[in-house]
């Protein structure tokens, strides 16, 4: 049964393609039991990011472009749309992409750590819906261990460069000093907490944290002795940023470019710094067209980041080798797990035969002598078992190496 990874990447498709396929945690349970049901599929996880949404499955028969009009259809997206930016994995192949993307090795920052804990989170919620099974559950257990080790043994995140650090180092050539600036942060997750703790670490000293749960806006913002106001007051504190910071989860802009324009002309020139960390975006994109303000997306960040590249290219180089040699580690469990079926298989066949006999054998028992009821026994055992070997050597016979193989099986080789 092949595993097939289907998806697209900030490596083949833009920030206006990634965002109409993004998966929010509401989307997953519909998403994963209707791919689940689906013909064909045993096994299904969905990772959903940022810069990727890539569909992991076990299943039989399965085209690609099925799998992408399931999940135009789930989007309510024609096909064509999506199709030219996508790829489609498989087996092999499909193992050392999914162990290159735990390790970090795939993503826009290379060495970044936060994938693997957004991989986690996928099979976590898969896991729960109950999507997972024998193969998927262990290759994902193995991709956490397998990342684990690479990180270790290249320590290819040793440079603090990610997405939330090259933000902050660009708000740092825009603005300078940043010890006396302020910085407005929309969305108290993971991505922004790591943003507010390099603008602290840089000096930056007020803080203004605004999510839609004023609880987890306070929660955030008391680390860094700052101020917590619900997204509803966002608009009008828009001003006393120099510097914004977005990234939620909503499905619609968050920042309009009205209320930016209002917002500049209170700044009297100064410039304002946006950054647009969410998919789908959280600002408008007309705000990049207003005067004195600089607005950068995920996209963005490739020139940005290009210093981290180079740090880490001969750490990545180890861990590609790395990871090849954890590929053939995992093919070969994978075998294995044939040729345990195909063992368990014969055992069932074995017991069947054995059975039958044995009721064969007790019907007669009392009309003819124990002894002749066991030879008789013995024999039709014997025939019954040696039945399917024999007329598969009779295929192989002009086969040299298939007769050599099967020897070797039988316990009939010399070596």
């Amino acid at each position: 049964m092949p595993l097939i990874i289907l998806g697209l990447s900030h490596k083949t498709a833009p920030l206006q393609v990634r965002e109409k396929v993004v998966f929010d945690e509401g989307d997953l349970p519909k998403a994963l039991t209707g791919l689940a049901e689906y013909p064909g599929i045993s096994e299904a996880m969905i990772l959903s990011t940022c810069n990727r949404t890539e569909i992991y499955c076990y299943a039989d028969g399965l085209a690609q472009n099925t799998l992408v009009t399931w999940l135009a259809k789930f989007k309510g997206l024609e096909p064509a749309i999506i199709l030219k930016h996508m790829y489609s994995l498989t087996n092999q192949n499909a193992v050392q992409h999914l162990l290159r993307v735990a390790s970090g090795l795939d993503s826009l920052v290379v060495g970044e750590s936060q994938i693997l804990g957004q991989l986690k989170n996928a099979y976590k919620a898969a896991f729960e819906i109950g999507t997972l099974g024998k193969f998927l559950n262990r290759l994902l257990q193995f991709s956490f261990s397998a990342a684990k080790e690479t990180r270790t043994e290249t320590k290819v995140n040793n440079s603090p460069v990610s997405i939330a650090y090259a933000a902050v180092k660009l708000s740092q050539q825009i603005h300078g000093d940043l010890s006396k600036k302020t910085a407005i942060l929309v969305g108290a997750g993971e991505t922004i907490s790591l943003v507010a703790n390099h603008l602290a670490s840089s000096g930056l000293q007020n803080f203004i944290v605004a999510n839609r749960s004023f609880t987890k806006a306070s929660a955030l913002a008391n680390k860094y002795a700052g101020e917590a106001i619900t997204l509803s007051l966002l608009p009008n504190r828009l001003h006393e940023a120099d510097i914004v910071v977005s990234c939620t989860a909503s499905r619609s802009p968050i920042i309009t470019a009205k209320s930016v324009q209002l917002s500049i002309k209170k700044r009297e020139g100064k410039p304002l710094f946006i950054v647009d960390l969410a998919v789908p975006r959280d600002v408008e994109s007309e705000v990049d067209n207003l005067h004195n303000t600089f607005l950068y997306t995920v996209d963005d960040f490739e020139s940005v980041i290009s210093e981290n590249l180079r740090l880490r290219h001969d750490a990545a180089a180890i861990g590609e080798e790395m990871i090849h040699m954890q590929v053939q580690e995992y093919m070969e469990w994978l075998e294995s797990q044939t040729a345990t079926e195909t063992i368990r298989e014969f055992r069932e066949y074995a017991q069947k035969v054995k059975e039958e006999a044995l009721e064969q054998a007790l019907s007669t028992l009392h009309n003819k002598q124990a002894g002749e009821v066991l030879e008789q026994l013995a024999t039709n055992l014997t025939n019954k078992l040696i039945h399917r070997p024999t007329v598969a050597l009779r295929e192989a016979n002009l086969q040299t190496e298939a007769l050599q193989i099967a020897r070797k099986i039988l316990g009939l080789s010399k070596n």
